[in-house]
């Protein structure tokens, strides 16, 4: 299952694969210097919830957003590699 771009509310026009999505948020995170627990304290998700977000394994377009604003992020720079 892969997650498209207007699931976040973005312009871009193809689909994206959900282990690149996880790769992209766990890149975000490290370029800022955040450890998984703080990431889950700052946008209040679980750090098991991170983990399985940036394994692939979950893509929720909320919780894609949630993070993209704790990393002040779009949530689009998830989208793209």
């Amino acid at each position: 299952m892969s997650i498209t771009p207007s699931d976040l509310n973005s312009s871009k026009a193809s689909v994206v694969p959900h282990s690149e999505i996880g790769t992209a948020v766990r890149r975000s995170r490290e370029a800022i210097g955040y450890t998984i627990d703080d990431l889950s304290e700052t946008c209040g998700l679980t750090s098991e919830e991170i983990a399985e977000i940036e394994l692939g394994a979950d893509t929720d377009p909320a919780k894609l957003r949630r993070i993209a604003a704790a990393l002040q992020v779009a949530p689009s720079t998830f989208l793209v590699m």
